[in-house]
């Protein structure tokens, strides 16, 4: 048995860094348990091919939340924010003629400028539609930086912070405030085709709505994940997330976080009620006041906890909350740069393949149905345009998220799955980068399978959990809405909770918030 801490964080991914690292600041003694070897979880830098490194398995840093950065102090811990609107890259398939592709940022003016000669009618479109944007932003964004409210806390501090939130969003006015309300219901097609006319811009920004999920641009809901995105998006972080685990691992130990890797917890130990600490494999004990959680709540009610300490009903949301992983990552390792046919001098970093999007839903038809696509659709981080030691000199590093490839694979991923799915990946690359497959001299396959075994994630999930609406609304159920769980001590401080998944920081910050008022 060891001393006891005040807190315990499960897991050193980037929202138990976070977490650990506010409480170490307000100055509890914390630790930090990682089963890994390697701290970051799902934003870990690590090498999968000799001198090539993947900056983690998550490309989006655009979305970390401005309050992580200030409360933390994340930029005199190494972290470095582009400073320049975020840009991504659709490029033409090799056999499109003339067509250049298109980039799009949250510049309005020189994305409109660049989609002038595609489109005159999208180019004014898309200035109206960061406009709408920019307008809905002051209130939507906060409301996803701050605890969700409560709706059966009917205390008077309650109900004015209700009544704050409803002001302001009066305050866009009728015409926007109903354009606000009819959008998350909507499916991200419908909302995209009312301003676009063009299906490879529709393409490009749908990917935010339907990455990591079991949707196709088509479902309901979608248009939720894209506005959720793009209400708070701002600079993406220099070097990918793998950067930001380093600098979040660097602030946690200032701070005086203890941080363990090789520490995997077997079980939280509860006892009448109220956790009382960890039992690691290996037989150590460690006691602490409270416990917080960032892997993902299935595992964490489920498998961490014995059921005898959990209520039913708790167990049975648990059971219920949806995580079927559909993403796969195919890392390649390239001997010469990756050079896109349609604008053979564009080094661009973050990259989106999709022509239209109802090839986009057909890609998804084949989950359904525990098929891979054929054609899978691609979102593209290429670490070594930002970080050159992520690959030899004049050579890339390319990691690529394969969307539509179900956890649960019709036979199974063995060993022919996995060289089938990088094939159809490397395949479908070589329509925009034609010869790509003769520079690939070392590749790692991470079916969904693979992620559920290396990083932990219940289904192989990216975000701990599906994003649908439901899903965001009260997250990741209403027995844990607000963090704490039905076990007194016990809190969720991972992508598995409000405001969900992706490089945010915030359920991390929320959760260790939410634990320091019981410290």
């Amino acid at each position: 048995m060891s001393d006891a801490y005040d807190a315990i964080v499960i897991g050193a991914g980037h929202n138990g860094l976070v977490a650990g690292a506010a409480l170490a600041r307000r100055g509890h003694r914390v630790v930090i348990l990682e089963k890994r070897g390697v701290t970051g979880g799902l934003c870990a830098r690590e090498e999968f091919h000799p001198g090539y490194f993947a900056s983690g398995l998550l490309h989006d840093t655009a979305t970390l939340r401005r309050g992580v950065i200030d409360v933390l102090r994340l930029n005199e811990y190494g972290l470095d924010l582009n400073g320049q609107p975020e840009r991504i890259f659709s490029p033409a398939r090799a056999d499109a003629g003339s067509d250049r592709g298109l980039i799009i940022s949250t510049n309005a003016d020189e994305t409109a400028a660049g989609l002038a000669s595609v489109s005159a009618h999208d180019a004014g479109a898309y200035v109206r539609w960061r406009a709408f944007v920019k307008r809905v932003r002051g209130v939507v964004e906060p409301m996803l930086c701050e605890e969700p409210p409560d709706l059966s806390d009917f205390s008077m501090s309650n109900l004015m912070g209700l009544a704050q939130r409803g002001l302001a969003a009066r305050r866009l006015g009728a015409s926007v405030l109903m354009g606000l309300i009819r959008i998350p219901p909507m499916c991200v097609a419908d909302w995209l085709r009312e301003y676009f006319e063009t299906e490879a811009l529709n393409a490009l920004l749908t990917g935010p709505a339907i990455l990591g999920t079991w949707c196709g641009p088509w479902s309901p809901g979608t248009a939720a994940n894209l506005l959720i995105r793009e209400c708070t998006a701002g600079s993406p972080v220099v070097g990918g997330a793998g950067a930001l685990a380093e600098s979040l691992l660097r602030a946690a130990r200032h701070f005086g976080a203890q941080v363990r890797t090789d520490a995997s917890v077997t079980r939280v130990r509860v006892s009448n009620g109220r956790v009382e600490g960890v039992d690691l494999k290996g037989g150590e004990s460690i006691d602490a006041r409270v416990v917080l959680s960032s892997v993902d709540p299935k595992t964490t009610m489920l498998t961490l906890l014995d059921a005898a300490d959990v209520p039913q009903q708790a167990v049975h949301q648990a059971e219920v909350f949806r995580a079927r992983g559909t993403t796969a990552c195919v890392r390649l390792a390239l001997d010469g740069r990756i050079v896109f046919s349609c604008r053979p001098d564009a080094r661009e970093a973050h990259v989106r393949t999709g022509a239209d999007l109802d090839t986009l839903e057909r890609a998804f038809d084949a989950v359904k149905y525990r098929r891979m696509s054929e054609g899978p659709w691609l979102d593209i981080y290429i670490a070594s345009v930002e970080d050159e030691s992520a690959a030899p000199a004049g050579c890339d590093s390319v990691s690529v998220l394969a969307s539509f490839v179900p956890r649960d694979l019709d036979g199974g991923w063995t060993d022919a799955a996995r060289e089938h799915l990088a094939n159809a990946v490397t395949a479908e690359l070589e329509r925009f980068a034609p010869g790509l497959s003769r520079r690939v001299i070392g590749r790692e396959v991470l079916s969904p399978a693979d992620i559920e075994s290396r990083y932990g994630t219940w289904g192989g999930h990216i975000h701990h959990g599906e994003h649908a609406l439901d899903q965001l609304v009260v997250r990741p159920f209403p027995a844990a809405g607000h963090y704490a769980t039905p076990v007194e001590g016990l809190y969720l401080a991972g992508s598995g909770s409000f405001p969900g998944g992706g490089v945010s920081g915030a359920p991390g910050l929320l959760g260790a918030m939410t634990a320091m008022r019981t410290l």
